[in-house]
C-alpha cells in the first residue's frame, strides 16, 4: 500500500534556508564572528526544519511541494520520504559540525578567502538538501549539477597551481560524466516514458523498456553519478584532496560523495524498482562492478603514506559497500546500504577531523610522519582509533550496524562471493588503519617523532571532532533512529 502523503512548504524551506544564509555571510565579512554565527544560525535552523518533519515520516507519511511546473509533466519538486530524511538528517546534522571545526581550523591555520568558503560551503549544503527531497528526476540532475559547481571554488580555496589543477580534474570528471551519461538517459526515460519522472516506491520504468535497454539505462546512470566514486571513475575524489580539510570532509563524508551513492539508491529505487532489478537479474552485474572498487581501491589505501589519500581511496570503497548492499536486492542489504550512508558519515568525517587537526597543530601530512603522535595529541588520536572502529565495521561504533546488515544481506541472497569481499574488505580496512593508532601510541623508544608536551588543534577542531567520535559510539548502542528509517524506506521499495 502506497503511504498517505500531505503537503508542505518545509521541504523547500529546509533547502533554501542555508541559500538565504550567504548575504549575511557576506554583509558580515568584516565581523568573522558575527559572520560565522549567521552561519551556526541558519545551520540550527535547517536542521531544526529537518527534524521538524521526522515524526511525520516515520509515520509512514509522505511530504510534497510542487514549486514550479516548468511544462506539464516537467516540475522543480520536492518529497520527503524515509531515504530522503535520513540522508538530510546526517547531512544537516553534519553541517553543523563541520562549521565549528572550520572555525578552528581555517583560523588556526590563518586562511585566506573565509568569507568566500563559508558562502559556498552554505551553497552546497542547499544543493545537498535539495537532491536529498528531489520529488523527480529531473529536481534531482539540477541540485546534483549545482552541487558540483558550487564545491569548485572549495576544491581550488587555496588558488595554487596544485589546487587548480586538482579543481579541472573535479569539475571536469562531474560534468562530463553527468553531461555525457546522465543527462542522455535522463532524456530517454522521459520521451519513452510520455514524461513520467515522478519517482515512485516500486520505480516507473517496468512496461515502457525491456531488458538491453534497462541494462544501458542502468549503467548510464551508475556511471553518471560519478560523484559516487565507482571505478574507473574515481580519479577526481583523490585529486580533490588539495582542498582544506573542512572540505575534504564535507565532500568525503557530508555532501558531495554520499550525493552520488543517494542518486544511485533513488534511481535503483524510484526509477527502476527493486522487483523489476530483480526480474531482469541486473543487481549481479552492480554487485560485481562495486565488488572490484571495494577491493581494488583498498588494496590502493594500503599503499598511501599521505593520511588524506588513504582516507580518500578508503572512501571510494565504503561508498561502493552502500551500491553494493542495494545491488543485492534483499531487504537486509538494502537496509543495511541506507544505514550505511549515516553510519559512514560519521565515522569518516571524524577521520578527516583528525587528519587536519593533526595538519593543524603539527604541519604533518604523511602517516610516516606520525610515529608517536598520541602522547601529543591523545584526544585526536582516540577520536581517530573510534573513527576507525566505525570504518572497519567493529562493535563499540556505528559501523558494526551498517555491516552487519550488509553481510547479513549477502547471506540472505546466498551471495557468499560478495560475503567473501565484504569480509576481505573489513581485514584490508583494518590493516590500513590499525597499524596507524598502534604507532601512535605503541611505538619503540627511539622512534617517536613527538616527545614534546601534549599539545592539540584548536578547541574548536578538537570540539568538533570529539562531537562525532562520541557520536559514533552512540549509535552502537542506539541506532534506532537511522534504522527505523532505513528498514521503512526499504519496505516500501519492494513486497519484502
Amino acid at each position: 500500500m502506497s503511504p498517505t502523503n500531505i503537503t508542505s512548504f518545509t521541504p523547500v524551506l529546509a533547502c533554501i534556508v542555508s541559500l538565504l544564509a550567504v548575504l549575511p555571510i557576506i554583509l558580515l565579512r568584516s565581523k568573522p564572528n558575527l559572520r560565522e554565527g549567521a552561519t551556526f544560525a541558519a545551520g540550527i535552523l535547517k536542521f531544526g526544519l529537518v527534524v521538524s518533519m521526522l515524526p511525520t515520516i516515520l509515520a509512514g507519511t509522505t511530504i510534497s511541494y510542487t514549486l514550479w511546473e516548468i511544462v506539464p509533466n516537467l516540475t522543480i519538486g520536492f518529497r520527503v520520504d524515509g531515504l530522503g530524511m535520513l540522508f538530510a538528517l546526517v547531512a544537516s546534522s553534519l553541517w553543523i559540525v563541520t562549521s565549528l571545526y572550520s572555525i578552528g581550523y581555517m583560523r588556526g591555520l590563518k586562511e585566506h578567502s573565509q568569507t568566500r568558503f563559508y558562502s559556498f560551503f552554505a551553497v552546497s549544503l542547499s544543493a545537498t538538501i535539495g537532491v536529498a527531497f528531489a520529488a523527480n528526476l529531473f529536481t534531482l540532475y539540477l541540485f546534483y549539477e549545482m552541487l558540483s559547481l558550487a564545491t569548485y571554488p572549495l576544491v581550488t580555496h587555496h588558488q595554487d597551481k596544485e589546487a587548480r589543477t586538482g579543481g579541472r580534474t573535479y569539475l571536469t570528471h562531474l560534468l562530463t560524466t553527468s553531461i555525457g551519461f546522465v543527462l542522455p538517459a535522463l532524456i530517454f526515460v522521459f520521451l519513452k516514458t510520455g514524461g513520467s519522472m515522478e519517482f515512485a516506491s516500486s520505480g516507473f520504468l517496468k512496461g515502457y523498456i525491456g531488458e538491453t535497454e534497462a541494462l544501458v539505462l542502468l549503467l548510464l546512470f551508475t556511471f553518471g553519478f560519478a560523484k559516487s566514486g565507482l571505478m574507473p571513475f574515481h580519479s577526481w575524489l583523490p585529486g580533490a584532496m588539495v582542498a582544506p580539510t573542512p572540505v575534504s570532509a564535507l565532500l568525503h563524508a557530508v555532501a558531495v560523495v554520499k550525493v552520488g551513492v543517494f542518486c544511485i539508491l533513488r534511481v535503483y529505487s524510484g526509477v527502476f524498482g527493486i522487483d523489476f532489478l530483480k526480474e531482469l537479474d541486473l543487481g549481479t552485474i552492480i554487485t560485481w562492478i562495486a565488488a572490484c572498487t571495494i577491493i581494488v581501491s583498498s588494496l590502493i589505501a594500503l599503499s598511501q603514506d599521505n593520511l588524506k589519500r588513504r582516507l580518500a581511496f578508503s572512501t571510494i570503497g565504503q561508498l561502493s559497500y552502500i551500491i553494493l548492499g542495494m545491488a543485492l536486492l534483499t531487504p537486509m542489504g538494502a537496509t543495511g546500504s541506507m544505514m550505511h550512508i549515516a553510519m559512514h558519515a560519521f565515522g569518516k568525517i571524524t577521520l578527516f577531523f583528525c587528519a587536519g587537526a593533526i595538519f593543524e597543530a603539527t604541519g604533518k601530512k604523511n602517516i610516516s610522519q606520525m610515529v608517536g603522535i598520541g602522547k601529543r595529541m591523545p584526544i585526536t588520536m582516540i577520536a581517530f582509533f573510534i573513527g576507525s572502529l566505525s570504518i572497519v565495521g567493529i562493535p563499540l561504533a556505528g559501523g558494526f550496524w551498517s555491516k552487519f546488515h550488509l553481510l547479513y544481506g549477502t547471506v540472505q541472497e546466498g551471495q557468499y562471493a560478495m560475503l567473501a569481499v565484504l569480509l576481505t574488505s573489513s581485514l584490508l580496512n583494518a590493516a590500513y588503519f590499525f597499524p596507524i593508532v598502534f604507532k601512535a601510541f605503541f611505538c619503540k623508544p627511539g622512534e617517536s617523532q613527538f616527545e614534546d608536551k601534549v599539545e592539540e588543534a584548536h578547541p574548536a577542531a578538537v570540539a568538533a571532532l570529539s562531537f562525532t567520535a562520541l557520536a559514533t559510539v552512540v549509535f552502537f548502542f542506539y541506532p534506532e533512529p537511522f534504522y527505523s528509517l532505513a528498514e521503512a524506506a526499504a519496505s516500501q521499495f519492494t513486497n519484502f
